[in-house]
This record gives structure tokens, sequence and C-alpha cells, in this order.
């Protein structure tokens, strides 16, 4: 097994030269594991949503996101309702110490704290929370839908 990591954007000669392969390699799992006909529309279906009450994406997945967070806690960790309501979740996870900043040489989305949500059938079923630095990317903590364990999204994540 060799793994590269190669720059997407702005998209570097490998990332073009290996982009159809990829593209394949990915059309192919959504069809066998999730079914997808092979002329399903692509979607964003992987969403970078800076942690601000200030964003409409984040806004407007706030209850979503933190009823999944409640879910994955007490079935993973057997916390107790009370120590995941959205207080909790937002103290925990959306309440960053980093200022967002958007430098001209650094990425689009800016530096920052960021949700990275993923997307199955118009619902989150996964949030990894990262932090998007200069020098580093850090996974600061991802929870994930339980009933969909079987996708090994702490797995994709990392990898991701």
């Amino acid at each position: 097994l060799k793994v590269r990591v190669v720059r997407s954007s702005p998209p570097s000669s490998q990332f073009k030269a290996t982009f159809q392969e990829s593209y394949q390699v990915y059309k192919r799992y959504q069809m066998v594991v999730h079914k997808d006909p092979p002329d399903k529309p692509t979607i964003n279906q992987v969403r970078l949503v800076p942690v601000s009450f200030e964003d409409p994406q984040f806004k407007s997945s706030f209850n979503q996101s933190a009823t999944l967070f409640a879910k994955y806690q007490m079935a993973i960790h057997k916390d107790t309702p009370s120590a995941c309501g959205e207080n909790e979740f937002t103290r925990f996870l959306c309440d960053s110490p980093l200022e967002a900043e958007n430098a001209p040489d650094g990425p689009e989305c800016g530096y920052g704290s960021f949700h990275q949500q993923y997307w199955l059938d118009g619902k989150i079923v996964a949030v990894g929370v990262i932090d998007i630095l200069p020098y580093c990317v850090s996974s600061v903590y991802l929870y994930y839908d339980p009933d969909y364990s079987f996708l090994s999204l702490g797995v994709y994540s990392a990898l991701r």
C-alpha cells in the first residue's frame, strides 16, 4: 500500500494527473457501498463550515450537529443527556480561542476552527472538529452517528 498526499487546492500536477482515476474509485465506492446509480449527480458530501454563529451554514446545521453530538456521546461514551446538551456541545466544540483569519497567502477557507461535516442522504452523519493553522491541521474531535459505525468514519476522517 502506498499513500500519497497531493495538493488539491491549488491543484498540483500529481492531483491533475490522477484526478480521473481518483474520481472513478470514488464513483465505484458510492455505487457499491451507498447503492448510488451510476448517473447520480455529485453533491458536496463533505462541507467545511467555519465555527461561527455568524455563518449561515453553521447556524442552519447547529441543531442537527448538536443532536448528533448528544446521540454519539450517549451511545459511545455513556454520557447522560444532561452531560451532552446544547450548552455542553457549544462549550466543548464551538467555543474556540482561535480567531478566524483570511490571510492572502493562506487557504481559501482561511485559518481558524471548523466543523468538517460529513453528509449522507441529506443529513449529517459525522462531524470532524478541526483547527486549520498556517503550518498544520489539528483534529480536535470527531463524532458520528453510531448507526453508521460500519462505515469507519473516524478512520475515513483521519485519512481525509
